[in-house]
């Protein structure tokens, strides 16, 4: 059985059950922006940002670290999603329409699912369109505020990016940060986050849908666990991985900008047969 009949057939039989998919940077790859992880020359893991994209780095190099992140998160403002980001969408919308239950849980921050029109959708990483105060318990910090990035006044930052210039808190006066989960920060910092949804989504799915993911961080050893233990169908779409992340995983070596599209047109030929 090929790839677009394999999913689709799971995705069928599944009936008003949850279908739950988890993106990674593969998914954005087709729409022109690098993975962290990944074998793509720019994959921005390759230029070991570990220490960078920290909590403690921001507060000891506050210029330095608003400066990088503004390299990259500039960069995202043209991107337009692909043809995985709207299968998703048609996905979603498909399963809902016969009463099943569908999450999305992305690891990505460039807003491209919500720009494609997912509803079902957590932002488990944060937003790169958005930014927050630094002072916890202020009402744009943690733990439930932010702001859009596009308020933010960084034309003096932009002209001189050095620490005196850092944007401040237009309601306490204190740095503003990156609306982004950081390496040294935890999923539970943020309401926006929605950890308890994601924790339920990995508790509930009766199948699950790896999209262009390393498995290399913390929301996707959740889920894979979770798989596992409750030996839920699970596939993962990714051309480029060396292997499948375990022997339950059904691994389908093809682009997800082709494959989505295919197994959608699959699920609506069936229905209408």
């Amino acid at each position: 059985m090929n790839s677009v009949d394999q999913l689709a057939t799971a995705i069928h039989n599944l009936g008003a059950r949850q279908l739950v998919v988890v993106t990674g940077a593969g998914i954005s790859l087709a729409s022109g922006i690098p993975t962290f992880r990944g074998s793509d020359p720019d994959a921005v893991w390759s230029k070991d940002v570990m220490e960078m994209g920290t909590n403690r780095f921001f507060m000891e190099n506050p210029g330095e670290s608003w400066a990088w992140y503004l390299s990259r998160f500039d960069n995202l403002s043209d991107k337009e999603p692909n043809d995985a980001h709207t299968a998703l969408v048609e996905l979603e919308r498909w399963h809902t329409a016969r009463g099943g239950r569908f999450l999305l849980v992305t690891q990505n921050v460039d807003t491209l699912h919500r720009k494609a029109g997912s509803e079902r959708l957590v932002e488990v990483h944060g937003r790169s369109d958005e930014v927050r105060c630094s002072q916890f318990g202020c009402e744009l910090a943690a733990p439930s505020g932010s702001m859009a990035r596009v308020d933010l006044d960084l034309d003096t930052f932009r002209t001189d990016p050095s620490d005196a210039n850092v944007p401040r808190c237009p309601k306490c006066g204190s740095l503003m940060r990156q609306h982004v989960l950081l390496f040294d920060e935890f999923y539970d910092e943020h309401e926006t986050f929605q950890w308890q949804r994601v924790i339920s989504g990995a508790a509930g799915a009766d199948l699950l849908l790896f999209v262009g993911t390393s498995f290399a961080v913390g929301v996707t050893d959740l889920f894979l666990r979770a798989a596992i233990e409750r030996r839920v169908p699970t596939f993962s779409i990714d051309p480029g991985a060396a292997d499948a992340p375990h022997p339950q995983v059904a691994w389908l070596k093809d682009k997800a900008e082709e494959l989505l599209p295919r197994v959608n047109m699959k699920l609506k030929t069936s229905a209408e047969s």
